[in-house]
């Protein structure tokens, strides 16, 4: 199922990765922490906030796409819908039915990072796989048509360096460990998180 924009938190699996994910940011200097207002993103968030004492700014410009109708849909049943091939295909200029275009998507996360003050970096932001590949794909001079062919995996770190608005992707799709996991299974999982 598309969740897009509905309110799902985050299952057993997640909740562990969050944690993992907060115990591998445990050395890690962060002036502030930014989060979509979804559910998810802000318990994605959460231990961290804890562990280093920092409140946690969700703002709208992190959400996720606005997927319109086809929020809440199987992807079996989008499979046979023209328009989500067509969105899929040509994401620099298709827009989600009722919902928005990926461009819009993108510009508001790239406003909202570019209008942090210095005192706020190094900044951690959570958000949401298709608004990161969105972001790496602008950043590597790429067309958002390929953003699909960037990898974004569920606990995964991706890290810009960004100054007077010049963007630098240092890092994409970093995985976390989660430690339970790792001593039973040798497992790497990861998560949606923007430094």
């Amino acid at each position: 199922m598309l969740s897009g924009r509905s309110e799902i938190g985050l299952d057993a699996q997640g909740l562990a990765q969050a944690r993992s994910l907060a115990a591998a940011l445990s050395a890690v200097r962060l002036a502030s922490l930014h989060s979509s207002p979804q559910r998810r993103a802000l318990e994605t968030v959460a231990p961290l906030a804890r562990q280093v004492d920092l409140p946690v700014t969700a703002d709208a410009a992190l959400d996720e796409i606005d997927f319109g109708s086809f929020t809440g849909k199987p992807f079996e049943s989008l499979d046979n819908d023209p328009e989500w091939h067509c969105w899929n295909a040509q994401r620099s200029a298709a827009r989600c039915p009722g919902g928005e275009t990926m461009t819009e998507a993108a510009e508001r996360a790239i406003a909202y990072v570019e209008g942090l003050e210095a005192p706020a970096f190094p900044a951690l932001l959570v958000t949401h796989c298709d608004i990161i590949r969105a972001l790496a794909a602008l950043t590597l001079g790429r067309s958002l048509d390929a953003l699909l062919e960037l990898p974004c995996e569920p606990a995964s770190r991706t890290t810009f360096d960004v100054a007077n608005g010049h963007w630098r992707l240092l890092a994409l799709n970093e995985a976390t460990l989660i430690e339970e996991d790792a001593a039973r299974s040798g497992k790497l999982i990861q998560d949606n998180i923007t430094l």
